[in-house]
Formats: C-alpha cells, structure tokens, sequence
C-alpha cells in the first residue's frame, strides 16, 4: 500500500515538532514546570518567607535571570523563567526625567539598551522607543518596563525583591506598590538598619531584604523594631556562620545567600549539586545567575525530602 504524499509530509511534520519539543525539554529536564507562588494577603507572603523545617527553597533571578534571547529586567524574562519553577524576581528601580519608575540595573543605557546616556535624562516615553540588548548584545524585541507594569503582571505569578537605586525615593516606590496592591508580592531590599527602618516606618507592612553579616548587624535591625516575620536575612556572597544562620532561623528569619559571582562558578565547576548542599547548610533562597541549574538542584531536594507548600502550585 502507498502512502499518499500529502499523508507523509503531514507524518513528517509531526515527527520533526515532537523531536524539537523532545530537545527543548532537554534544556529543561528536572525543573518543575509552570509552578507559580500563589499568594493573596500579605499575611500569605509572611507565612510563606517564615523559616520552618519544612520551609520552601527557592531561586531567586538575579537582576530577572537574564539568558539568551532574555535581557535583564524584562516582563518577558521574568515570565520565561516562571514557566520553568516558582521564583523570586529580584530587580532593580530607576527614575526616569519625568519621574517614571523603571526597571533598570545601570544609571546609565548604553550597556543593557539600544540607547545612549543616562536613564534620569530620558523621559518614560523616550525609553519605551529603545529595545533591550540580551547579554551577548544581541538587540531584542523587549521595551524597558515600568515597575507597575511589573506588579501588575507578577501578581500571583511570583515574590518581586526590588533594589530600590539611590535616587529613587522610597515613598515613590511604596505608592506604585498600593496602587497595584502588590503588598502580598513584594520585598524591598535595603544594605543597612538605617534605610531598613525607614522603609518600616514608611510601610510598617511591607517586608524587607536586609543585609546581615553578623550577629551585630542583626541586633541593630532589632533596635529598629522591625519584626522577625518582616524580614528576609541577605547574608552575603559566600556562606554564612553557622551560628548566625542558627539564630536567625531560630528567629524565623530566613536567609538568602547570593551565589552569582564565585559560588556560581564553583557549582559549574564541581556539580550542580552543590546548590542544594547550600540549601543543606543553612540557605534558604539562592540569589543567582544560573537559575535553571540551581533550579534543577532544589528540585531534586524538593522532591528527595517530601517538601511541599500549599501556595507553590
């Protein structure tokens, strides 16, 4: 019997999607496809960023995880790394010349857009008409987006941590979060007690990222009177003290620790595992530029310890 030519070509049509859906999986295998966080009231975010010893591992994407074809601090990045595991999305705010919040590491384009010169020299409009550059400086379809923008798609997609730059007033920042009441997503990061208890003072109900390297630095903190169910413990680029980490989890502070930088390459180096031996001893978020190798790690750990959330789903 003879296959008519209109059947094989269809025949082979299909062949050829399901291989290159075979190979695109590949890039992919071992990460927990689709899973969002899932959160409703703020009081869901603190529950969910308390330590416990069932406590939830996460990933956080450094500057939005940037890969190819993804520029940093792109809408569409951050969506392409949710639709491969739950996440936190750690950004960066800019102002832009008419007072515009955008999301944007460097104060100036050059490096990251097809524009020249500073981001506060350009109006929001004048930035919309530039397209994102991918870290091989291949130019994008992708605009800079604005932090409403943001909120308003990563609402129950995603916990944003936002690296509030320099220039940008806390309370410009804390209105766009009401106005989109993006409460129960977001974290802001702050380097000292200093900018941590004006930012509790502004917003009592906001929780923040704050930098912890010791015991004293934690002490401080406290004297600022921020609760411990308000707060995420960044306890630096390498491996925090034990002892620290045991007082903060006794607090129920969890830890993030950034591994972008020198731990990334070690796991490159010695085994992808090693993201979960990090988790292991003490860590609990993973701020990192390689977020599908760590991704693939924790979910091995995820699943080996029987770990669940009810809003990782």
């Amino acid at each position: 019997m003879s296959i008519r030519p209109h059947f094989f070509f269809l025949f082979l049509s299909c062949v050829l999607l399901l291989s290159s859906c075979f190979r695109h999986n590949g890039d992919t295998e071992g990460l927990p496809v689709g899973k969002r966080i899932q959160l409703t009231t703020v009081e869901d975010l603190y529950q969910f960023l308390t330590y416990d010893d069932n406590r939830y591992p996460l990933v956080s994407l450094h500057r939005g995880g940037p890969t190819s074809g993804y520029p940093e601090n792109a809408l569409e990045t951050f969506a392409y790394n949710a639709g491969l595991q739950p996440v936190i999305v750690e950004c960066d705010v800019r102002l832009s010349k008419d007072s515009a919040l955008v999301l944007m590491h460097d104060n100036t384009l050059n490096r990251t857009t097809t524009g020249r010169g500073s981001v506060s020299e350009r109006t929001l409009a004048e930035l919309k008409k530039l397209r994102l550059l991918d870290n091989n400086k291949k130019i994008t379809p992708y605009k800079i987006p604005t932090l409403d923008e943001a909120l308003a798609w990563g609402k129950g997609k995603v916990i944003f941590t936002l690296d509030i730059k320099n220039d940008v007033p806390y309370e410009s920042v804390i209105n766009v979060i009401r106005q989109q009441r993006a409460e129960s997503s977001v974290v802001i990061i702050t380097y000292s007690a200093g900018q941590a208890g004006k930012v509790h003072n502004l917003a009592g109900d906001l929780m923040i990222s704050a930098s912890v390297k010791n015991l004293d630095d934690l002490a401080r903190l406290n004297e600022k009177d921020i609760p411990d169910n308000k707060l995420l413990a960044f306890v630096g680029t390498r491996e925090a003290d034990p002892e620290l980490t045991k007082v903060l989890h006794d607090h129920g502070i969890m830890c993030i620790l950034g591994t972008q930088g020198n731990l990334d390459r070690q796991a490159a180096k010695k085994g992808f595992q090693l993201y979960a031996s990090f988790i292991e001893r003490g860590a609990d978020i993973l701020s990192t530029d390689q977020p599908k190798e760590a991704g693939r790690a924790l979910n091995f750990y995820v699943k080996k310890r029987g770990i669940s959330s009810k809003f990782v789903q």
